[in-house]
């Protein structure tokens, strides 16, 4: 039989021993753009303006009608601007007077700063409606903390005819006095209208207010009242 030979190529290059693992290199490598950042600096993060509350809003127009009653109707006319201007220049609002249906209409424009800015100007229209002057409801505008509380004389006890006109004249006063002394050592301010009762003021200062205006519903005689309110004034003044 003619002999087979081998074909020294092929069988070498099977023979030969495999490349060794330590000439594999491993790593990562930077996107052009990274490394160029690296070089030149850090890349510029995008600003994005802040949203208006016009536009966190959905770009909606939200508003508020306080109703006016018949008495009040005047005295709005007479001080329309002293309202008008903190409502539209100070809290970019719009306002108008609906004569139709005796209402003051409030509404949101895309420049309003704060969307709650649209309640605090329906208080303050609100709080001059029920009687008090503009100089102490504007404080609505500037400060957080104040509420107003209405009650009537009813809800404190029930009275009728000459025991209702001298309840209204104990809290009163002679010429105002017992209602001034109760709003300068309250800090509050006190609104009297028929048997309806008002009162401007942060909460702890509404408390003591109100609790001095029902004891002269019940009948308590207001020098009593007075060291009551002394004693009262002096830990409010001790907690701030």
């Amino acid at each position: 039989m003619p002999k087979v030979t081998k074909k020294g190529g092929a069988a070498d290059d099977l023979l030969q021993p495999a490349a060794p693992m330590m000439d594999i290199e491993a790593g990562t490598e930077e996107a052009p753009h990274a490394a160029e950042g690296a070089g030149g600096g850090a890349a510029p993060k995008p600003k994005f303006p802040p949203l208006s509350s016009h536009e966190l809003n959905g770009k909606k127009i939200e508003f508020r009608r306080v109703p006016v009653p018949q008495h009040r109707m005047t005295p709005l006319k007479n001080n329309w601007l002293a309202l008008f201007k903190p409502v539209t220049e100070n809290l970019k609002l719009d306002m108008r007077m609906n004569l139709k249906t005796r209402k003051v209409e409030i509404k949101t424009t895309p420049e309003t700063p704060d969307a709650g800015n649209l309640q605090r100007a329906a208080d303050f229209v609100h709080a001059y409606i029920l009687g008090f002057e503009v100089q102490d409801a504007i404080a609505l505008l500037r400060l957080d903390d104040l509420y107003i509380e209405c009650f009537e004389v009813k809800d404190v006890k029930t009275l009728r005819g000459e025991h209702l006109a001298r309840c209204i004249g104990r809290m009163a006063g002679k010429n105002g006095k017992t209602k001034f002394t109760i709003e300068n050592a309250t800090r509050t301010r006190i609104v009297l209208a028929d048997t309806r009762i008002h009162i401007l003021g942060s909460f702890q200062n509404i408390r003591a207010a109100r609790d001095s205006i029902c004891a002269l519903i019940l009948g308590s005689p207001a020098g009593k009242v007075y060291s009551k309110l002394h004693s009262v004034t002096a830990r409010l003044s001790q907690s701030y």
